[in-house]
């Protein structure tokens, strides 16, 4: 009797302390600061590791789903992958839609929960790249050629889709004068090209950038210094 009563205390405490340790590495697995970064509409799902000692051999599984759905749906390319990020742009084409993403790690045979993101919409929350500029000089003036950025999405035939199919697009121009440290505004508008004359003798830098109205929000400038211009 005296025995069976040790093996018993033994047994409950073997399976407490398996357990308690069980928890204790599922919880160290699970990751942490799991959200969409998105530039230009490609939307990649990044998270952390928990801990700066996370076994080398610990893998990610990564599923999403529409707002509103019920059913999540597994990403197949990052189903037990290595890596810390999962390109998800395919899977939230929708840009008007409300997506979210969820992650959970796995290593010799323990696995965490799953973690989720907030609610993302990726027409509201990428952040849109500045224009690219060609320039056109002649002896006292410049014309400015602008380009907004492509998305991620491409047509049928391949190419990628302009930004401009997604926003109300408006080009901000400025010219900083080096010469006399001023800045202007010189430009403000929808059209893509754009004519101004340039200050005599004088170095300039062209500086553009991109307005979204409708989100009340400014991209990065583009900026292109050195130009001299004759008298």
């Amino acid at each position: 009797m005296m025995l069976k009563h040790y093996f018993l205390s033994f047994l409950i405490k073997f399976l407490w302390t398996y357990g308690e340790g069980n928890q204790a590495v599922q919880e160290s697995l699970m990751p942490l600061r799991v959200e969409f970064q998105s530039f230009n509409l490609q939307n990649i799902l990044h998270w952390s590791p928990e801990s700066a000692f996370i076994p080398n051999n610990t893998v990610y599984y990564v599923q999403y789903k529409i707002y509103g759905q019920k059913q999540w749906t597994k990403k197949k390319e990052c189903w037990g992958i290595g890596e810390l990020s999962c390109d998800l742009t395919n899977e939230t084409s929708d840009v008007q839609e409300f997506y979210y993403g969820r992650v959970k790690a796995a290593s010799a045979g323990n696995y965490s929960s799953w973690r989720m993101t907030r609610r993302f919409n990726p027409w509201w929350e990428t952040k849109i790249g500045p224009p690219s500029i060609n320039v056109i000089q002649s002896n006292k003036s410049i014309q400015l050629i602008l380009h907004a950025p492509s998305s991620f999405y491409k047509r049928k035939k391949g190419n990628n889709i302009s930004i401009q199919n997604y926003y109300e697009i408006v080009y901000r121009v400025f010219i900083i004068n080096n010469t006399l440290n001023m800045k202007q505004k010189v430009y403000e508008g929808t059209n893509d090209k754009f004519e101004m004359n340039m200050i005599p003798d004088s170095n300039n830098c062209v500086v553009a950038e991109i307005y979204l109205p409708e989100l009340d929000r400014s991209s990065n400038s583009t900026e292109i210094c050195n130009f001299m211009t004759e008298k």
